[in-house]
C-alpha cells in the first residue's frame, strides 16, 4: 500500500487544490461518512490542499477532519451568514468569508484544479450542475469527478444518459466528468487525466 500511495503521490502532483463538493446532513448513513474521511487522508497524503464548503457537519466534515487529521491543509469557504449561524468549522488551515453563496461558488471553483463531488442534497447537485455547466462552456478547465459511493449517483447519471438520448446535450458531453466507486478509485483516475485532452469539448451550439 505505501509504495501505491507514493506512485500516486509522484505523479498526482499536477493537483494543488482540489475542491470538493458534499452533504451538510449529519443523518447519513456511516458509509458516505467514512468514503469521505477516507478521500480526505489520501488528499493529504498526496500533498493536495482540500477546499471546501467549511462546514462543520456532514460529508463536509468528514472530509475536513480527514485531511487535517493526517496532516493536510483545508480552505473553506463560507458565506457570512453560515459563519453566524455557528456552522463553520473551527479548525481548518484556512477559512475564507463570503458575502454570500454565488461569491462561495465562484470562489470553490476559481481555487479549483479539479473538483470532486460526494454524494449530497439539493445544495451539493447544484453545485456539481454547475460546474458541469461551466465547463461546457469553457469557464472551467479542470476535471470533474463524481464520486459515486454505493451508487448513490446513478439516478442522476442515467438522467444525464437520458439528456444525451434526448438531444438536449451532445453524447460527447459524457466526457465532462469522469465516476469513480470509492475514493482510492477517484485518485487513481484524476491520476490518470491528462487536461489537455481532458478540455477539448465539443461546443454545444
Amino acid at each position: 500500500m505505501q509504495s501505491f500511495l507514493l506512485c500516486i503521490k509522484m505523479s498526482i502532483a499536477k493537483y494543488n487544490n482540489i475542491t470538493v463538493f458534499g452533504a451538510s446532513s449529519a443523518q447519513v448513513d456511516s458509509a458516505y461518512k467514512n468514503a469521505a474521511y477516507e478521500l480526505g487522508k489520501l488528499l493529504a497524503q498526496n500533498g493536495i490542499t482540500c477546499v471546501c464548503g467549511a462546514g462543520n457537519c456532514g460529508l463536509m466534515q468528514a472530509v475536513s477532519d480527514g485531511t487535517l487529521e493526517h496532516g493536510g491543509n483545508v480552505t473553506g469557504v463560507i458565506p457570512q451568514f453560515m459563519v453566524d449561524n455557528g456552522w463553520c468549522h473551527a479548525g481548518l488551515t484556512q477559512t475564507i468569508i463570503t458575502q454570500d453563496m454565488h461569491e462561495r461558488k465562484e470562489t470553490m471553483s476559481r481555487l479549483a484544479d479539479a473538483v470532486i463531488a460526494l454524494p449530497g442534497g439539493c445544495g451539493t447537485l447544484e453545485e456539481l450542475l454547475e460546474i458541469i455547466t461551466w465547463k461546457q462552456l469553457g469557464l472551467y478547465k479542470g476535471a470533474i469527478l463524481i464520486l459515486n459511493t454505493n451508487g448513490f449517483y446513478n439516478n442522476l447519471l442515467a438522467m444525464l444518459q437520458h439528456c444525451i438520448e434526448e438531444n438536449f446535450m451532445k453524447s460527447s458531453h459524457a466526457s465532462l466528468w469522469h465516476v469513480a466507486s470509492s475514493p482510492q478509485e477517484a485518485i487513481s483516475i484524476l491520476d490518470e487525466i491528462d487536461p489537455a485532452n481532458d478540455n477539448e469539448i465539443e461546443s454545444k451550439y
